[in-house]
């Protein structure tokens, strides 16, 4: 804690700052602790709920699974006809998959796939493409006080990596993932195509 200390007088003597005390939120990230039982907790439930308000998907259904088995996303789902594209320029799908891939990214490994999924249809997505989206985001719903939780006396390193078999129908492309976990706390991970 000195050490801690003695750095904060080092930066105070060159760079006009404040001690705040300890960070409870940052990046839209909420930090919790728990310094009985030595946790620290991640979470970005607040930031979930915003993004659930602001796409009128906050009363939705909520579901289980991050995307349904039942999508089979391809680019065959891109609008065709006029009538088809007219709706798409009214729907948010880059603003809503741009959402997830922030919350993907700081707390939330469990929708890496079906992000790294709805992502690949940026350019030219279709309704099939929007229900996707909108089943990750339902959800998000029933799970956005889910957290990373760190701490405990378990230090152990653990990786898991897969891959499906050719799950990129338009490519014909596999997709690989894997996660790192410290503790049994997700520290790394990602999903992408081969």
């Amino acid at each position: 804690m000195q050490d801690i200390v003695d750095l904060k007088k080092k930066l105070a003597n060159t760079f006009e700052m404040k001690d705040l005390g300890e960070a409870k939120q940052i990046l839209g990230m909420k930090i919790t602790r728990d310094k009985q039982n030595q946790l620290l907790r991640l979470s970005q439930e607040d930031y979930i709920d915003k993004v659930l308000k602001r796409f009128n998907m906050k009363d939705a259904k909520f579901v289980t699974t991050p995307l349904a088995k039942h999508f089979k996303l391809t680019k065959h789902l891109s609008p065709k006809i006029d009538k088809e594209k007219e709706y798409m320029t009214k729907v948010p799908y880059a603003s809503v998959v741009g959402s997830l891939m922030y919350a993907m990214v700081c707390t939330r490994p469990d929708i890496a796939q079906a992000v790294g999924v709805v992502s690949r249809f940026m350019n030219n997505p279709g309704r099939g493409h929007w229900e996707a989206v909108k089943w990750i985001l339902r959800y998000l719903r029933g799970t956005s006080h889910y957290s990373l939780c760190f701490g405990g006396s378990n230090s152990y390193l653990q990786g898991y990596v897969d891959s499906d078999m050719v799950g990129d129908i338009d490519g014909g492309r596999s997709t690989t993932g894997y996660v790192f976990t410290i503790g049994g706390t997700t520290v790394s991970w990602i999903s992408k195509l081969q």
